[in-house]
């Protein structure tokens, strides 16, 4: 064995040897969620730990953001590595032990898991900084369930400033424990939410001549939405308009006066998304114009696509094919669902990939953001073997 895997052997054994640590923190901010923009106590709590490993710290970055540096005792390059801790405003209907004590907010989507994979590696790496050829800047992240999310202001902040290289990872529900996954290019989309409010002219249901029905226009203008993706964006890229909200009315008798509609978009490429914005809006006053009505979009773009660079991709996958084996590392599927770190990634080459998190028992099987979602814990496991294993093809 090679000094570098020796290295690397002993890491891995510390990791080991932490993981009943790693579990029950995880269990400790799955039993007390904190909603995005109001992680005080999970920051705070994050922080103690950081420190606890020698590490300095820096908080209050972009909100209730925080970093841990650890410093190598020779030269080398700078890799961040990122985790993510806010919940979602979801009951938790797990009977398990570790079960959320704040009513209505629960980690639904792993980023208890994420932080304590995180700090995890943090406090395996540090107990080796002397045979660290660089700097590891930790980053916890908050807010990346609402946008506009924390990594854009903490990036707005300096938070990359120095830093080479940045990854970060996800659990996945989809894939079974052991497995990883990697793709190169984008991988989740950008997504944007709009909300149009038709104002028309209330009146009796029985007299329509002498209304402006918003919900006849509201239903118009839903309908010739969903063309937009068919008649006028390329075939050949992707691209999803949502109506997820209809609003109108307040009895069977009355033609409203106002109805409001809300919805999402999802897309990949940045002039598309440009694209379809523009035809929301003209497609929004054009019925509402000819009706004689008037429409009113409040357009909010949110993140950008994910985009993995190839080159780091390549490197990630190589690394990790080595750590758990080719059978074991599968090509990412690419989703329309959204991410933050794609701020990250716009800023600095690096690349973001899942563990998965599923086992054999239908608990682990429930997708993010159910009621009932949790995880096989031997993934938080998984997610710090491949931290490591990348921080050492870069600074040992």
């Amino acid at each position: 064995m090679t000094a570098s895997g020796t290295l690397l052997k002993e890491i891995n054994e510390k990791l080991s040897a932490s993981f009943p640590d790693i579990v029950s923190w995880r269990r400790y901010m799955h039993q007390h969620p904190e909603l995005s923009f109001k992680e005080e106590k999970t920051a705070l709590y994050i922080k103690e730990k950081l420190e606890s490993f020698g590490l300095k710290v820096k908080t209050n970055i972009g909100g209730h953001g925080l970093i841990g540096i650890l410093e190598g005792a020779q030269p080398g390059k700078t890799i961040a590595l990122r985790a993510d801790f806010d919940a979602l405003p979801i009951n938790d209907e797990k009977d398990v032990p570790y079960k959320s004590q704040t009513s209505g907010v629960m980690h639904a989507c792993g980023h208890d898991g994420h932080t304590a994979a995180l700090l995890g590696t943090a406090k395996a790496l540090s107990e080796f900084r002397e045979q660290l050829k660089g700097k590891v800047i930790f980053i916890f992240q908050p807010a990346e369930e609402t946008p506009p999310g924390g990594a854009k202001f903490m990036v707005e902040e300096g938070v990359l400033d120095g830093v080479d290289y940045v990854f970060g990872a996800h659990l996945d529900s989809k894939t079974p424990v052991g497995k990883v996954t990697t793709g190169e290019g984008f991988q989740m989309a950008a997504v944007d939410k709009f909300k149009i409010t038709i104002q028309g002219k209330g009146g009796h249901g029985a007299r329509p001549h002498e209304a402006i029905d918003s919900i006849v226009i509201a239903s118009e203008i839903v309908s010739s939405l969903q063309k937009i993706v068919s008649r006028q964006v390329d075939p050949l890229k992707s691209a999803v308009v949502t109506i997820g909200v209809f609003q109108a009315g307040s009895a069977f008798n009355v033609i409203a006066d106002k109805a409001v509609l809300e919805g999402t978009v999802r897309t990949f490429d940045e002039d598309v998304r440009k694209q379809v914005e523009e035809q929301i809006r003209r497609i929004a006053k054009g019925i509402a114009d000819t009706s004689g009505a008037a429409a009113a979009v409040d357009y909010l773009n949110g993140y950008p696509a994910l985009y993995n660079h190839p080159k780091e991709t390549q490197t990630v996958r190589n690394v990790l094919i080595e750590e758990f084996s080719e059978e074991n590392v599968e090509e990412m599927v690419p989703s329309m669902g959204a991410e933050d770190f794609s701020y990250f990634l716009l800023e600095k080459p690096g690349t973001y990939f899942r563990a998965g998190s599923k086992n054999e028992d239908e608990a682990t099987r429930y997708p993010h953001h159910h009621p009932r979602f949790d995880i096989d814990e031997r993934a938080l496991l998984n997610i710090c073997r491949s931290f490591v294993k990348i921080v050492a093809h870069y600074l040992f």
